[in-house]
This record gives structure tokens, C-alpha cells and sequence, in this order.
């Protein structure tokens, strides 16, 4: 079934007993994000707000709360959508099956977008008619939180050269003139970012328009990772089972099957204090000056939705978009990069912070003592490669023996059982990190490190811990998993590092830092966050008898220092 609309989709989950209906008042501020939150944590129902104080306006969260629901809800044209990605990325897939294939190929007719008149049911509101959701207590106002923002490159325009994706928007507070201006917040890598830097070029301002709401197909297209040269309306309708509708009004893009839109102007050099926010890796992400969109007009259609989501720690809703997502596009990124063979971008870090990968090592098969070469190869593809470049630490192993990448614990068993630190530590400094990443050395601004591993096993890792020694400051060591040893304190790091090379460590395969050995150690999921979204490699990661070689860092163990120091951003707490 194609849902023409939020409302029919709602409809149809209803009668799944899929939606809970809150019929009572709901404050924006706080409360619709903590019943959200609540529901979510229990792999709970969509959430349906009829009685939002100040709006006369409805509200949906958590429609993609769990992977099941999502998976009914495009149940019909998922499977047609696998096949056109495979044929995309894989096109002798064709050969094989050519019946499925020509199958598949008849339903990228909805490809094309239709356009259409200005929908009659849109009538102008004000932003502040729109719900005022604020999900986090230290938010600089009400957020989108599940955009769609349209902008078209003014040298190469049209709507199939568009870009279609999800920034953070804020709707108030800070010092936006209420009801004309609100604050866009995109990242680096982003296709509005391209368009934006050609209109300024050309001294123009970038006609933007935000979608909200409409076919689900149309949110998850705005965060869908597409291969080269698909546009994201398309796949909109591809997922959706119907053409992307669109009309043109005032110069501007206009989604006719949209509950909102939102139409203005990103000005050059026009910016503003933006946040903060309580963003995905469950910490605010700070006030910076990002663009300001000068507001032209509001549409709303009769009896809108506004959805909404709420993003922190993960695992959140947005943790079940890479779980559909990855359901889509399966072996996608694999078939893009020769020799990888697995790739976890791992939620519990979110997602940016770390990668873990699987390659093959052939390029030196006569030689039994393997040591890693293509996997060097493969790392610099992956760290080349759309928003994997983001990522802080890639962790490569070859494929003999190689563990499942999702299952991360037994993973890192795996790896620190082979991993040479005197030579497996290849560190890129002052570049770019996710912009949400507050461990680096300013916005944007921090450094990458592959750790490569290949061969036979270098070390029998630990399963229990014998007495340490450890200096004054420092206590509580705990083994989080085989190998994998966790300390605590503030002690000096010298004073340490003297300690512990003086102790028989050699089933240790890595050391970790923190503030709370207890927290970090209570399970996996803990010391993943811990570590990889409270440090920066060039500038944290330290090791037991430590030296250069040639400009390598070589160690006898790496020493991640995961604790929180004065540049990181404030923990999102509830």
C-alpha cells in the first residue's frame, strides 16, 4: 500500500494496535520527550499527541521506534527497493535473477517525481503555531527533529539534482526574531553545505524549504545514505510506492503530500548563535554560530501532524533508522570498497566515533607470517568514503577467523588477541571529526587512528586479574572483557605509566582511563560510549613503553585516556 499521507499511515498502525493516543494535555517543554523516551525504552507503541498545550496542532513520535514497525510499514516496496540498490551496486545481480530484476526495474517508475498544483489544503501559519517541542532541559528552544530540507544547487538546479536531508532546525529562543528567523544546523560532509558555498559564491541567498511530515518514506529518505548519483525524491518514491508530488510556489520547492513546510532564504554570511541541543551522542552539543533561514512562509495542511523524535544516548529512534537502513542496503558499502568484507558503524558509540571493519589480507599470500597490508589499503577507502570519513577510530582485522562486527565484544576478544601495538597504531592528526564530537580540539577539528590486526594470535588475554600495583590516584581495576582492563582515578599518568611497566601485563591487550569504573564496567555497551565519545586519539591515547620509530608511535599497550576533561560537552541527563 502506498500511505498518501502521515495520517493514512497512522490509521493503518492504529489498527495494528501500534499507536498510543494521549488525549490529555501534554506540555511541549519536556514532557512529550519524556513520555517518549519512556515508551521507547520499553520497545513501546508510536505515540499519537491530540491536546498539545499551545498548539492546536497533533503530534506523532516514535514511529520508528522499533525495526518491526518500520519494516511494516514499507512491507510493500521494501523488498523491490533491496533489488534496485543490489542492481545499482551490483548490476551483473541482473543476470542471476533477471525476473526480479526486471520486477524491481518497473517499480523505479515511482522514481520520476510528479508535480502538481499548490495543494488547496495548505493554508499560512506562523512558526509558533507549530508544536514547540523542547527535548532536553538545557535546549536553547524548540527543535525539528525530523526534518526534510530541500535545497537545489542554483548552478546545476532542478529537482532531481536536489538535496534532500535531515539538519537540525531550531523553531525559538537564542536571538531569533520570533516567526522570521530559525537556525539551521548542518554538518560537514552535507550536500546543503555545497549549495549553500555556490550561492554565496555568486552572491545569492540559498532558497531553502523544510518538509515536515507527509509519506514516512519521505523522513527516511532525508537520512538515507544513497548510493552516487540517486536522488533522494526518488528513493522517496521508490520506498513510498508513489511518486514524490511536488508543486512551485514563490520560487520555491513545495512537497504536496508534506504536513508542514517551511520556505526562506539562507543569506551569505548571515549567522547566529545555535543551541544547545541534546544530541546523538548523548551529550548537548554547544552553542555555535551556524545560518540563519529567514522565514517566508509557513504552510500547514488541514489536520497536520507534526512528527517529532527525540535523539540521545544511543539506543534511540534514530538507532532504528541505521537498523532499516542497514536492512536495505545489506552488502552495499562492502561491494563499494574492494576487500572489505564487514563494516560496523557501532551505535553505542554513536555511530561517528568508531568503526569496526573486516578485509582480506592478500597481498602477500606466500608469505604464512601475515601482517597487515591491503587492510592499510581498505582503511584508507573506508575513511574516504562518505560519512565513514567522520570516524575516529577505525579498527581493521583481517577475515581468517574473523568474528560477526556486530556482536563488538567479541570482537575486540579477537582483535586484542592479534594486535601488534609496536606497529598496528597508524594515527592521522588535525583533521576533521564529527561535528557533534566535543573530544577534539575544537568544532570540527580533531584526529583519526587505524588500528590494524592481522595473523595468528599474539597473546593469551586475561579472564580474571591478579593483584596490580597501582600509584597513589589511581584504583579499581576491572576487566570489561578478556584483555580488556579498566582503571580509575586522577593520579599523575607518569607516576602510572612507571607502575605498570614495571608489572607482568602481558595478557592485557588494552587500558582504559576513566572517572567511574564501576559505570564503565557494568556492561559493554557502557565502556564503547565511555571510551570512544571521551577521547581524542592523537591526543589521549598513550602506552607503556612508548617510542618513535621513523615517526611511529609504537607501545607495549595503548592507554586510552576516556575521562572527561574541561573541552568536552555536559552529559545529557533527564
Amino acid at each position: 500500500m502506498a500511505y498518501k499521507s502521515l495520517q493514512q499511515c497512522i490509521s493503518k498502525l492504529d489498527k495494528r494496535g501500534e499507536i498510543l493516543t494521549i488525549t490529555e494535555e501534554i506540555d511541549p517543554n519536556l514532557e512529550m520527550a519524556s513520555l517518549h523516551l519512556d515508551e521507547f525504552a520499553k520497545s513501546g507503541k508510536a505515540i499519537v499527541f491530540v491536546n498539545i498545550k499551545g498548539s492546536k496542532f497533533r503530534a506523532a513520535s516514535n514511529l520508528f521506534g522499533t525495526l518491526d514497525r518500520s519494516k511494516f510499514m514499507f512491507r510493500h516496496t521494501l523488498e523491490k527497493v533491496k533489488q534496485l540498490i543490489d542492481l545499482k551496486t551490483n548490476p551483473s545481480s541482473a543476470f542471476k535473477s533477471p525476473f526480479k530484476s526486471i520486477f524491481a526495474a518497473l517499480h523505479a517508475i515511482y522514481a520520476i517525481p510528479l508535480k502538481v498544483r499548490f495543494p488547496s489544503s495548505f493554508y499560512e501559519i506562523q512558526i509558533e503555531d507549530i508544536p514547540q517541542v523542547k527535548c532536553w532541559k538545557e535546549d536553547g528552544g524548540a527543535f525539528i527533529t525530523l526534518p526534510q530540507v530541500y535545497s537545489e544547487d542554483i548552478e546545476n538546479p532542478g529537482i532531481m539534482n536536489s538535496n534532500l536531508g535531515m539538519y537540525r532546525v531550531q523553531l525559538s529562543g537564542n536571538d531569533y526574531i520570533s516567526n522570521k528567523e530559525i537556525g539551521m544546523h548542518y554538518q560537514i560532509h552535507r550536500g546543503i553545505g555545497v549549495h549553500q558555498k555556490n550561492a554565496n559564491q555568486n552572491g545569492e541567498p540559498l532558497k531553502v524549504s523544510i518538509f515536515v511530515g507527509g509519506p514516512p518514506a519521505h523522513t527516511f529518505a532525508a537520512v538515507m545514505p544513497l548510493p552516487e548519483g540517486m536522488s533522494e525524491v526518488s528513493f522517496a518514491g521508490i520506498l513510498g510506492g508513489r511518486n514524490f508530488r511536488y508543486a512551485k510556489k514563490d520560487g520555491y520547492t513545495i512537497s504536496a503530500d508534506a504536513d508542514f513546510v517551511i520556505c526562506g532564504e539562507l543569506h551569505p554570511n548571515d549567522v547566529k548563535p545555535e543551541g544547545p541541543f541534546g544530541d546523538h551522542l548523548g551529550y548537548y552539543s554547544l552553542t555555535h554560530d551556524f545560518p540563519v533561514l529567514k522565514v517566508k512562509k509557513v504552510y500547514a495542511k488541514e489536520n497536520a501532524i507534526w512528527p517529532f523524535t527525540v535523539v540521545g544516548r544511543p539506543p534511540q529512534e534514530d538507532s532504528q533508522f541505521g537498523a532499516l537502513i542497514h536492512a536495505i542496503t545489506g552488502k552495499a558499502i562492502e561491494k563499494e570498497i574492494p576487500g572489505l568484507k564487514a563494516v560496523n558503524a557501532v551505535d553505542d558509540a554513536g555511530v561517528h566515533p568508531l568503526l569496526l571493519a573486516v578485509g582480506s589480507e592478500r597481498y602477500t599470500p606466500y608469505n604464512p607470517i601475515k601482517k597487515p597490508q591491503e587492510l592499510l589499503t581498505i582503511a584508507n577507502h573506508i575513511l574516504g568514503t562518505g560519512q565513514m570519513s567522520l570516524a575516529k577510530y577505525l579498527f581493521i582485522c583481517d577475515d581468517e577467523n574473523a568474528p560477526d562486527v556486530n556482536d563488538e565484544k567479541a570482537y575486540f576478544t579477537h582483535f586484542l588477541e592479534r594486535v601488534n601495538w609496536e606497529r598496528d597504531l597508524h594515527f592521522q592528526t588535525k583533521t576533521t571529526i564529527d561535528t557533534l564530537d566535543y573530544s577534539g580540539d575544537g568544532l570540527n577539528e580533531g584526529s583519526k587512528v587505524v588500528i590494524a590486526a592481522a595473523g595468528e594470535i599474539k597473546r593469551d588475554l586475561a579472564i580474571s586479574l591478579t593483584k596490580l600495583n597501582l600509584p597513589d590516584g589511581f584504583s579499581t581495576p576491572r576487566l570489561v572483557s578478556n584483555g580488556n582492563l579498566i582503571l580509575e582515578g586522577k593520579g599523575e599518568l607518569q607516576d602510572l605509566f612507571s607502575s605498570l611497566e614495571k608489572q607482568n601485563l602481558e595478557r592485557i591487550g588494552l587500558i582504559t582511563l576513566v572517572d567511574d569504573a564501576s559505570f564503565a564496567s557494568k556492561n559493554f555497551s557502557n565502556w564503547i560510549w565511555v571510551t570512544f565519545t571521551r577521547s581524542n586519539p592523537a591526543n589521549d591515547i598513550y602506552g607503556l613503553n612508548s617510542k618513535y620509530i621513523n615517526k611511529h608511535f609504537s607501545c607495549s599497550i595503548p592507554i586510552i585516556d576516556a575521562r572527561i576533561k574541561l573541552n568536552h560537552a555536559p552529559i545529557l541527563e533527564r
